[in-house]
């Protein structure tokens, strides 16, 4: 018990140090770490402190952390590691008032506990908060009752647009209003939102610290939460807000819209453009990839630093290691989601699932309604597409069923068995999806296939209602491979139906790889991609008709007058669905971009309204989501209906043969050379890392991807450009051998290292200590007295294939005679654990770097 003891001393000792308290005078200060009571401290004790360190005179021996003036500022109260921390809340209470310290910190070297004294209860933490981070929270005075009883109506966000509009001219004229609001760009709460605002105010007056939105894609959830960071901190409830996004361009559109909504009264900054003086901001956005990088979320800040975090997307953007980040942080937490709970109305959560793709996300769905303390399935505030479009603000989809026989026998029961791959070098696992599956790929990427898709989908799309060529549309394809087959083959019907037309700017493929695809989004959006005006001069739409994406267009993407969507591929993740339906759900009236008085005055208003808009479903996905589907429109394929392109005219000619799409990537053989290795061994074997480094750090392409954060790109752009080149030695294996680290390397990390991101590889078990840290607090792990069971069994089926094997296949018998992990390991798991632990790994931990 002894050792145990001890060891508990040393590694809150080590914490300690780590977030900067100081046992001894230096030069960056005073001491500010005493020891109660009256225990002399000498350099070295502190790590040999106490093998009875429990046991003197009053029982226990508190650490108490001192302010910059010397005062007490927090007690520490320390455990052994057999201990639960919270055992010592009350003892710590009272201690505490009687030194008049407002903090508490609880430990016994492995499970920590944060406790501000005017806020609740004691929340897991991962690391301690920093002198700094306290002297800073310590004038930090929530008040609930006041954030519950805030005034908020419909202008709440408009008094710090525009203090005292109502008082202008331009409102107080009834006549002039709509033009005055629109002029100034003023944001009134809708109704609903105003309601959500209010949900929140009444579960923080019931005592509640997490809250989630379960709102419908285009109902404005970046508007609501403006309202709810002004509310919290405007009544000092929040010092500074945390907003996390999952992707690069919800960054940037985050942070514009939060200037636009906010900056009379706060300042907002994206962290990695801001990263020396973010603390001067009352708002930081940014992605959660940005704070993983290295731990950035660990290092560079302490878990006091933020009040209030918001997650955007909540179940994608608290998945993986990302959820590590959001419990970092202790205080009020906010999640948003399009995604209802139950996404599935048929799915038997009972059954056999280790073959449907559908099961993950199901568990990370139950999991984020968990982790906002709605365990019933009810969220703080739920308004959903229906809710909208009964109310006015948005458009249900009309599905056009377009099934073939190949898609359909693809997405029978059996064809569930489809296999979703992630990529090993992909951004925090986040892939571009590949499907396998029998005859697969040769059925669906055959050109008869892909042309009886493409002449559909030009057939029965919806037309743009001033210029009559067809709608603008989004078309999802299966890969980067795929989008490249569809956009060439959708150009080249485009110049038979539109001859000289287009020039080839009909379709234009967006994926991540392609040059400035980020800027393409917007141009479209904005009604510039690749020109304007094609067919009315006067009219502003964007002459690029179809964007070919496979991922890129989806979550966050604001582009109201799309009337197309096609999902020329299978989706196996309800939230994508939900987002790619969302594209099209916004309402839009098109003679805003219409510039001819004359022309305007001759068009019917309710025929420049945008009613509907046609979402393609040529695999079934709606009926995969829910039990049955009630199509709209149902074509018989592969019998194609011909007729005039965006109208659903009747039948005319049929479209002429469009050639077979030319693969011009190089062949796999490209050359082949014979060379004797000399004396001094293969040129990899010399200096190889240095040589890559070199070669990689003079791309000045690769260093703006890297500069702006675009690891995804980077590592495509590594993995075309410099890997596995005739001319050169350089392969991924290659390079994780010559760095001689323990374990895998990716080559994102490698890119890392060699710009300078990460000072070192962390060695196979750093890595392990680091996931089961991250485990721990995710799942708010509190059984001490199994915490090594679970640290080893964790340990084990992250690293050993053979044990997942076979607890997968349920061969248990098998575990007594395994060297690694046996019988009774398992069996010194608690029962709860022994399923938890491999879910856990698999929703959340890349096996990569253990392989």
């Amino acid at each position: 018990m002894a050792a145990k003891e001890a060891q508990a001393r040393v590694k809150i000792n080590k914490l300690l140090e780590v977030a900067g308290w100081r046992f001894f005078d230096d030069a960056s200060g005073k001491a500010n770490v005493a020891l109660e009571p009256n225990v002399t401290l000498t350099h070295d004790a502190v790590d040999e402190l106490g093998e009875n360190f429990e046991k003197i005179s009053k029982g226990f021996v508190d650490f108490l952390l001192l302010d910059m003036q010397g005062f007490p500022q927090v007690v520490l109260e320390a455990k052994a590691e057999h201990t639960q921390p919270l055992t010592a809340k009350e003892q710590a209470r009272t201690y505490a008032k009687s030194l008049n310290c407002r903090f508490v910190i609880l430990s016994n070297g492995n499970l920590h506990y944060f406790w501000d004294l005017k806020q609740g209860n004691p929340q897991q933490i991962s690391s301690f908060p920093t002198p700094e981070s306290l002297t800073s929270y310590v004038e930090f005075q929530p008040d609930g009752e006041k954030l519950a009883g805030e005034p908020v109506e419909r202008d709440y966000i408009v008094r710090t647009q525009l203090p005292g509009y109502q008082d202008l001219a331009g409102w107080k004229n009834e006549a002039e209003r709509s033009v005055f609001v629109e002029k100034n760009h003023l944001r009134f709460l809708r109704e609903y939102q105003l309601r959500a605002v209010k949900a929140l105010q009444a579960a923080v007056r019931e005592g509640k610290s997490r809250f989630l939105f379960e709102m419908a894609t285009g109902t404005g959830k970046t508007l609501t939460s403006a309202a709810v960071l002004k509310l919290f901190l405007r009544t000092s409830n929040a010092r500074r807000v945390l907003f996390l996004v999952d992707r690069l361009e919800l960054e940037d559109q985050a942070q514009k819209a939060f200037v636009r909504l906010l900056k009379n009264d706060y300042s907002t900054v994206i962290y990695k453009e801001r990263r020396d003086d973010w603390r001067r901001a009352e708002i930081v956005v940014t992605t959660v990839q940005s704070l993983l990088t290295n731990n950035k979320y660990r290092t560079h800040f302490s878990p006091t630093d933020f009040d209030l975090v918001i997650s955007d997307e909540a179940h994608r953007s608290i998945s993986g290691d990302a959820r590590a980040v959001f419990e970092y942080f202790v205080g009020y937490k906010l999640g948003l989601t399009a995604t209802p709970r139950d996404y599935l109305k048929s799915f038997d959560s009972s059954a056999p699932t280790s073959r449907d793709p559908r099961e993950l996300e199901r568990r990370q769905l139950l999991d984020t309604y968990t982790t906002f303390g709605c365990e019933s399935g009810e969220p703080t505030f739920r308004y959903s597409l229906l809710d909208g479009v009964t109310d006015g603000f948005l458009i249900n989809p009309k599905v056009v069923d377009a099934r073939t026989d190949i898609t359909t026998k693809l997405l029978s029961e059996e064809g569930y068995a489809v296999v979703v791959a992630r990529g090993e070098e992909s951004e925090e696992g986040d892939a571009e999806e590949t499907f396998f599956h029998r005859d697969f790929e040769k059925k669906f990427f055959s050109e008869p296939t892909n042309r009886m898709f493409c002449e559909t989908f030009l057939r029965h799309a919806l037309g743009d209602p001033i210029s009559g060529e067809l709608g603008k549309s989004l078309v999802f394809a299966v890969s980067q491979a795929h989008a490249t087959k569809l956009t060439q083959m959708l150009n080249e019907l485009a110049e038979v139906l539109f001859p000289g037309k287009y020039q080839s700017d009909f379709a234009v493929q967006v994926t991540s790889l392609i040059p400035g695809a980020q800027q393409y989004t917007i141009n479209f959006a904005n009604n510039n991609l690749l020109g304007s005006g094609n067919f009315i001069e006067s009219y502003k739409t964007s002459k690029a008709r179809v964007c070919v994406t496979v991922g890129m267009m989806t979550t966050g993407y604001d582009c109201p007058d799309i009337l197309n969507l096609a999902m020329m591929r299978p989706i196996f993740s309800p939230s994508e669905f939900v987002q790619i339906k969302g594209r099209g759900t916004r309402k839009h009236t098109f003679t805003e971009n219409l510039f001819d008085e004359a022309l305007k005055a001759q068009i019917v208003s309710a025929d420049a309204e945008k009613v509907a808009f046609k979402l393609f479903d040529f695999f079934g996905n709606c009926e995969y989501f829910e039990e049955k589907f009630n199509y709209d429109e149902i074509i018989e394929l592969p019998r194609l209906p011909t007729g005039k392109v965006g109208t659903g005219a009747p039948p005319g000619p049929p479209l002429p043969s469009v050639g077979l799409y030319e693969n011009h990537a190089p062949d796999p053989l490209k050359l082949i050379r014979e060379e004797q290795v000399g004396l001094l061994g293969m040129k990899i074997d010399r200096m190889l890392f240095q040589k890559f480094e070199e070669m990689v750090k003079a791309d000045t392409t690769l260093a703006e991807h890297v500069a702006a954060e675009r690891w995804e790109q980077a590592v495509a752009y590594v993995s075309e450009k410099v890997l596995e080149k005739p001319t050169e030695h350089f392969t991924l294996e290659k390079l994780r051998t010559a760095v001689g680290v323990d374990r895998r390397l990716g080559l994102r990390e490698i890119l890392e290292k060699v710009f300078g991101r990460i000072a070192r590889f962390k060695s196979k078990e750093e890595l392990l200590a680091e996931e089961f840290e991250k485990f721990v607090l995710a799942c708010k792990v509190e059984d001490v007295e199994n915490l090594d069971a679970l640290r080893y069994f964790f340990t084990a089926y992250l690293t050993d294939s053979h044990l997942r094997g076979i607890l997968e296949s349920k061969r248990l018998t098998e575990l007594n005679t395994n060297p690694n992990f046996g019988i009774a390991d398992y069996r010194a798991v608690p029962e709860p654990w022994r399923t938890r632990i491999p879910e856990y790994i698999k929703d959340y931990v890349s096996l990569n770097a253990f392989l």
